[in-house]
């Protein structure tokens, strides 16, 4: 057998976090060298953080602008014509001209910017938290406990394969940072049950998935979002399992929602509990934490009836099953109401609905939280004023009520479609409290960020 291997690996001798790839490879059969994964214990304790944090706050630089300001479209923005013409010269036969990283440059898969190195440095924590999480639920609960949820062994081999695909994240971002990438942590989850663990997994990868959506086309090295647009199609895939092993319909949106690096970093910081010393810092800020007080509970027959049905924590909302039994449980109901893991569920009740009252709670700023309570919650906007809801393409606003109280309010769920036929609000979604309701869409979602007095918060739309 004759056949070409072409594989990325670290550049001997060559600049720390870069990656090249060497040159294609015979082989005459399938034995062949591959780099190491990174080291990754598979049994950790999950403790709360005890100590006293020797630094606080998040990374900053020594000289700090006072905000990026709102400008119109870049000049030539709108200038191609787009009618199918070329308007160019062809660099080569059957290509057209244009793109980024295409006239012949050899790839150097590396970090070309503080944005970049910081963006790669917060998916490179997600992956490791994905990694032990994946580990942990496996180790927590007997094979009982998971056959009671109605899964099998072949279901706890999927969750043990896709922490194996963790570890692959984990090497890949790991050799383009270098040296000083952030390494595996000690984490704290609230779950105690499998219905509980599963949807902790659920929301963590819609975050994760979410998360690098939002920075993915900003990054300045092409090459390095190359290597993550290969990994978070993974990521997108595991988010959709855990929403069939929760008996939830698999994908019901027409676009996937990307969310800024903050948001991200908010919904995770709080289960990290602490890390090794002299650890890589992020720049990322920590938002107050936002409870939805009546989440919907998948674990329910009706589940927007839930009332204070959610785990404690930040600002993942998830799902606490211990005292949902007998008729009010979804598991192994008839067709409409069950939510035994499967392909695909129809659900007669749904989650939410546009006109649903949602009631909100939020914590004040200046709260420790992360990695050895090192990380002090931010936020530089106004009164509380709007609940922002980000789904799909959409960024829409919604009156909050407050009725005098700081730090607790109502509003009421909108009616919106994406595009005709769907529904904007659905699946797991994001929302946030702000104190304006200025306009941004998709690929600049991190100008509300100076905005928001709490969140984002996980909301179970569907």
């Amino acid at each position: 057998m004759n056949w070409r291997h072409f594989l990325l690996i670290n550049v001997l001798g060559g600049l720390p976090g870069t990656l090249a790839v060497p040159k294609a490879k015979r082989a005459d059969g399938p034995s062949i060298s591959v780099p190491p994964i990174v080291s990754h214990p598979t049994s950790l304790p999950h403790t709360s953080f005890t100590g006293t944090p020797t630094t606080t706050g998040a990374e900053r630089a020594s000289s700090v602008g006072t905000g990026i300001p709102t400008l119109g479209p870049a000049p030539g923005a709108t200038s191609y014509p787009s009618d199918g013409k070329l308007h160019d010269p062809q660099p080569a036969p059957y290509t057209p001209a244009g793109g980024l990283g295409t006239n012949g440059t050899t790839p150097i898969y590396n970090a070309k910017s503080d944005f970049d190195y910081e963006s790669l440095a917060l998916a490179l924590y997600q992956e490791y938290i994905e990694l032990d999480l994946f580990h942990d639920g496996l180790a927590r609960f007997s094979v009982a406990d998971f056959t009671a949820a109605g899964l099998t062994a072949e279901d706890r081999f999927l969750i043990e394969f896709m922490a194996d695909q963790e570890a692959g994240h984990a090497t890949m971002i790991t050799n383009i940072l270098g040296a000083q990438a952030p390494k595996q942590c000690v984490y704290n989850y609230p779950y105690t049950t499998v219905q509980e663990f599963i949807d902790f997994c659920q929301k963590l990868t819609r975050f994760g998935e979410s998360g690098v959506y939002g920075f993915l086309n900003h990054l300045d090295s092409r090459e390095a979002a190359t290597l993550l647009l290969q990994s978070i199609t993974t990521e997108a895939r595991q988010q959709m399992i855990f929403r069939q092993f929760e008996g939830l319909f698999p994908m019901p949106v027409w676009f996937e929602v990307g969310v800024p690096q903050s948001w991200a970093w908010t919904l995770l910081a709080p289960y990290i509990s602490y890390c090794p010393a002299n650890q890589t810092r992020l720049i990322w800020q920590n938002f107050p934490a936002l409870y939805i007080e009546n989440q919907p509970n998948p674990f329910r027959v009706n589940g927007s009836s839930a009332l204070n049905e959610t785990l404690p924590g930040g600002g993942m909302n998830t799902l606490s099953s211990r005292n949902v039994t007998g008729a009010d449980s979804c598991l192994n109901k008839t067709v409409g109401e069950d939510c035994s893991p499967a392909i695909t569920r129809n659900r007669t009740n749904p989650l939410s609905y546009p006109g649903r009252t949602v009631t909100l709670s939020w914590d004040a700023p200046g709260k420790p939280v992360g990695p050895n309570n090192s990380y002090i919650t931010n936020s530089t906007a106004g009164t509380p004023a709007y609940v922002l809801w980000a789904s799909q393409l959409n960024v829409t606003y919604s009156t909050l009520t407050t009725s005098g109280n700081a730090s607790r309010g109502t509003t009421v769920q909108p009616d919106l479609s994406t595009y005709a036929g769907d529904p904007a609000l659905n699946g797991t979604i994001f929302i946030a409290i702000t104190d304006s309701d200025d306009f941004v869409t998709p690929f600049n979602i991190s100008s509300v960020n100076s905005h928001i007095v709490a969140g984002p918060a996980l909301y179970q739309a569907g």
